[in-house]
């Protein structure tokens, strides 16, 4: 019943859960506060993990907000019909996450002090995790063969639109002050060094036990087991919990067990021609 997607401004949009009222609404009018912190990405990069370590560092370590309080109240996407109404009636300093792309985010953010933490993600394993969600996540379309949806990745024809457009998009901010740009890759690498920079940049003074719970509770296997993040208590109308855990893996490289290389050659020719204008090196552009 609500496998068409919805298009504003271009972007594709499901049904259910985001509507184009509130779409203009977060464009338009939504009031950006200074202290407001934005866990900003392009959907299955990380984006459930960075609300935890926000969530942790917000709280100097104590663990209790993120086991006490579903991820979705603590950071609400503010471009859902429900993470709309919740970011609105939030305490300040406001926790807020979106995948929306750069020209649709909330215009009152551009005169604010408010800051930005951008995860990105290798998009190949973006692109097969995103297809595993997809076979879950009742509100998206079947996404048909794994051969038929990297088509569709790549022409951006997914909710949120093309991978390209969203990163190159925000990577244009990533000079100013108020954003921090990281890779998922780096969180796995050294989960302590980032959450060290992290806490630098929004200005919180840990000691070191503080950084340790932050890292002890934001691992994937804290998060998998912590009914507040992983999702189990999401409606059963949105998730179908059965045919695809929403924390499935968590590991970087699980595109190699899934494309072959003549899907990989693929993706790497479009992905060349997209990014070569990218004045930035992602870690996986050097392997």
């Amino acid at each position: 019943m609500f496998k068409d997607y919805f298009q504003y401004k271009g972007i594709n949009f499901p049904h259910l859960i985001y509507s184009e009222q509130v779409l203009q609404l977060v464009e338009n009018s939504f009031q950006v506060r200074d202290d407001d912190i934005f866990n900003v990405t392009y959907q299955k990069s990380g984006t459930v993990w960075m609300l935890d370590i926000l969530s942790l560092i917000m709280s100097n370590g104590d663990p209790t907000w993120c086991q006490t309080v579903l991820n979705w109240n603590r950071g609400p996407w503010y471009e859902t019909v429900m993470g709309y109404r919740r970011a609105l009636t939030n305490k300040s300093p406001r926790l807020i996450s979106s995948h929306l792309p750069v020209q649709l985010f909330a215009k009152d953010f551009f005169k604010s002090k408010a800051k930005i933490i951008y995860t990105v993600r290798n998009p190949k394993d973006v692109l097969v995790s995103l297809y595993h969600f997809a076979l879950m996540f009742r509100p998206f379309r079947d996404p048909g063969t794994l051969d038929q949806f990297l088509e569709e990745f790549l022409k951006g024809d997914v909710p949120f639109g093309s991978w390209f457009d969203h990163v190159k998009g925000w990577m244009n901010l990533k000079d100013q002050e108020n954003f921090f740009f990281i890779t998922y890759e780096e969180l796995q690498e050294d989960l302590r060094g980032s959450v060290v920079r992290l806490s630098q940049f929004l200005g919180k003074d840990l000691d070191d036990a503080a950084i340790d719970s932050v890292v002890a509770n934001a691992s994937f296997e804290a998060m998998k087991k912590n009914k507040m993040s992983n999702f189990s208590r999401a409606p059963r109308f949105i998730m179908d919990n059965k045919k695809s855990a929403f924390l499935r893996k968590g590991i970087s490289g699980d595109w190699k067990n899934h494309l072959t290389a003549e899907q990989s050659g693929r993706f790497d020719w479009v992905y060349q021609e997209r990014v070569q204008d990218l004045d930035v090196s992602f870690p996986w552009d050097k392997k």
